[in-house]
């Protein structure tokens, strides 16, 4: 009996170099090499997955409505997407980082509404709203370390890794929100129509974390 077709959606970068490792402990290996090509979709090894490669914002997107049956993404972007539209089995703990607050380093932080640039305006809104902090949130895609340095944003919501950059731009990590890996979210209905594929794959995924951290 074949197995139903599957699309995984990736996204490049850190991500990808961090992943295809595992997908190929779990027997799933890209039929040319992803990084020195143009396109968006690859063959596997396995006749029935292929690999879809497209901006990390957008997997949460391609896996809701069903266009990518499996996707990986950062836990980044599902605080800001929001998780009910789709099932997250599995945390894959790789490409680790931190969701934090960044400012000016040693200037104070100013009374009254603050003014905050990031991507994340939703988790921004949540986490000042909770602290019942006042803000007034600019929306930048990149950058946003200069914000503070222009006079834009007192303060930045943003991914931290080693610091490098916020440093190198006169600022310094302040508050702490999230700590962030990538996960493997999964569409309802291809759960549901496609379960015994799909938890063969998770299986195998499951397993190949294990032996990383082991």
């Amino acid at each position: 009996m074949s197995k139903p077709n599957l699309v995984i959606a990736l996204t490049k970068g850190r991500i990808l170099d961090e992943v295809l490792p595992l997908l190929a402990q779990a027997d799933i290996v890209p039929a040319e090499d992803i990084s020195s090509s143009r396109k968006l979709i690859f063959d596997t090894n396995l006749a029935h997955v292929k690999l879809m490669v497209i901006r990390g914002s957008d997997v949460p997107t391609y896996v809701e409505f069903g266009s990518a049956d499996i996707g990986v993404v950062g836990k980044d972007l599902l605080l800001e997407y929001g998780d009910e539209a789709f099932y997250e089995p599995l945390d894959l703990d790789i490409a680790r980082c931190r969701l934090m607050t960044a400012e000016p380093i040693g200037r104070p932080t100013p009374a009254g509404r603050l003014r905050v640039a990031t991507k994340f305006v939703n988790i921004a809104k949540r986490y000042f709203a909770e602290r019942g902090i006042q803000i007034e949130l600019i929306k930048l895609n990149g950058a946003l370390e200069l914000a503070p340095s222009m006079g834009l944003a007192d303060a930045i919501v943003d991914i931290v890794d080693t610091g490098k950059t916020l440093t190198a731009n006169g600022l310094e990590a302040k508050e702490f929100i999230a700590h962030v890996t990538s996960r493997i979210i999964v569409n309802k209905a291809s759960m549901k129509i496609k379960n015994a594929a799909i938890r063969e794959i998770l299986e195998k995924l499951s397993d190949a974390v294990a032996k990383r951290a082991s």
